[in-house]
């Protein structure tokens, strides 16, 4: 699905962009192999040379980026790499130049306008070259989306260059200003939106695999809502989008959440939004948040339409869960287990030691297929006890918890309301967290004083039933 969308993606620029440049055909007859050699490197860049040097009018300048535009897509993964590569060695900041602006600067002391003069001279110099072939590029048709694409293939390749990092980081400020949250538009999807944008939700859903076009469309029913970020040079394609259910209570399996056979609810009838499924679009904007003001923004739309709405909260997967729990054997089990888990785990290991009591129940969980709220009661507690453990406890060298998910609810204001047993049965919630889920509350009253000391205090909100597993 997602390279077909790519294939289009590309023929479309292909085709537009040679309409902006009458002379593509001549430049491209003959031209670069796919693998981008080095002597063919070279003829390129005698292009991109001129192109940044801005030798032309603005009208041959701009065809001249087309042509340019038009060699990449042409180009195979390593063409493309060794593009990047070369653009980022070229056409960065010219050191001597800063240097001589610092210079400059010293010598003007304090005074006006020289220091000022220095000071505008030093500005210019910090700007790398690049920036005007990708200003060029944006004024093109679809140009910005170009460059987004551009940017996802950078963070893909391996290993890293140090150029390429840079070149990387530079387009992220960039793109981090054309992106301002006050550009972007909420928009509501639904079954009636176009098939094209339909599909790309398809393609670009990450959290739970649309299956087929029956699953889209129940995830679009009257009692389901779906939201998305659009920008105005990228009218078509969502940034970020955030998939909600309308339901009675907090939900705590996805599977019964997801399950087409169950007849619509009444949306007015409904006394909770579930947040289930949060996925940004263009991998080309990471390091640019727009989830929070996704979800804040979803919030107000929802309490607007349906005031009799009264709790939002998520059913968010846990990530990170199974992997910390791996390591934790490996590493230190010391202080997981008290006599009374190991007590209740007897069932299902009689090993002495706290690693061999973990490395037992970590491979008896990886069997099962299927739990019973009765039968496994014991290994529920257990790891609904470990999970909040994770959650609230596992921090990286800033403090913030490890779990990227639960990192960036915490960061909106919510709070860890209920961990959920044998909440998510797919293959790779059983891999990921061994089929665990979480829901993160938020209370519109709390947001903002959650927030704030999870920022600043490194305080995770967590309700009083999370708190009274923690203390075993």
């Amino acid at each position: 699905m997602k390279a077909g969308i790519l294939d289009r993606t590309i023929n479309n620029l292909w085709r537009v962009w040679g309409e902006v440049s009458n002379s593509t055909l001549s430049y491209i007859h003959g031209g670069p192999r796919p693998e981008l050699p080095p002597e063919d490197l070279e003829k390129v860049f005698d292009k991109v040379d001129k192109c940044i040097d801005g030798i032309g009018d603005e009208a041959s300048l701009r065809s001249q980026a087309a042509q340019i535009g038009q060699v990449y897509i042409k180009l195979n993964t390593d063409g493309r790499r060794n593009f990047l590569i070369e653009l980022g060695k070229r056409y960065g900041v010219d050191r001597h130049k800063v240097d001589a602006s610092i210079d400059s600067i010293k010598q003007a002391g304090s005074t006006d306008p020289e220091r000022s003069l220095a000071e505008e001279k030093l500005r210019r110099a910090l700007e790398p070259r690049w920036r005007s072939l990708i200003g060029r590029l944006t004024t093109l048709p679809e140009g910005v989306k170009f460059l987004v694409d551009m940017r996802a293939e950078m963070l893909s390749l391996q290993p890293k260059e140090e150029s390429l990092t840079h070149l990387s980081g530079d387009l992220r400020v960039m793109l981090s200003a054309w992106f301002d949250i006050g550009l972007l538009e909420l928009v509501r999807i639904d079954w009636n939106s176009s098939a094209s944008l339909l599909e790309k939700l398809i393609a670009y859903e990450s959290v739970h695999a649309i299956k087929s076009w029956d699953d889209m469309k129940n995830r679009l029913d009257e009692d389901r809502r779906c939201y998305g970020f659009f920008h105005p040079n990228m009218p078509n394609e969502p940034l970020i989008f955030v998939q909600v259910a309308l339901v009675d209570g907090i939900s705590q399996n996805v599977s019964e959440l997801l399950d087409e056979t169950k007849p619509a609810m009444d949306p007015t009838e409904a006394n909770t939004a579930i947040f289930y499924s949060i996925s940004n679009a263009q991998r080309g904007l990471d390091g640019i948040s727009f989830g929070n003001f996704l979800i804040k923004q979803v919030v107000e739309e929802l309490s607007k339409e349906l005031p009799n709405l009264k709790t939002f909260s998520t059913l968010s997967p846990i990530p990170g869960f199974s992997k910390w729990f791996s390591n934790q054997i490996n590493e230190d089990a010391s202080g997981l287990l008290t006599k009374i888990d190991k007590k209740k785990l007897s069932l299902y290991s009689d090993a002495q030691t706290d690693e061999e009591i973990l490395t037992d129940i970590f491979g008896h969980i990886q069997q099962k297929t299927s739990y019973s709220s009765e039968t496994d009661k014991e290994l529920s507690d257990f790891f609904i006890k470990l999970a909040a453990i994770y959650l609230v406890t596992a921090k990286g060298k800033n403090g913030k918890v490890r779990d990227p998910v639960g990192h960036f609810h915490l960061s909106n204001g919510a709070r860890i309301e209920r961990v959920n047993w044998d909440a998510d049965k797919s293959a790779r919630g059983r891999e990921q967290s061994f089929g665990l889920m979480v829901n993160y509350l938020y209370d519109l009253q709390d947001i903002k004083d959650n927030s704030t000391s999870y920022e600043s205090d490194k305080i995770v909100a967590q309700s009083a039933s999370v708190r009274s597993i923690l203390r075993g």
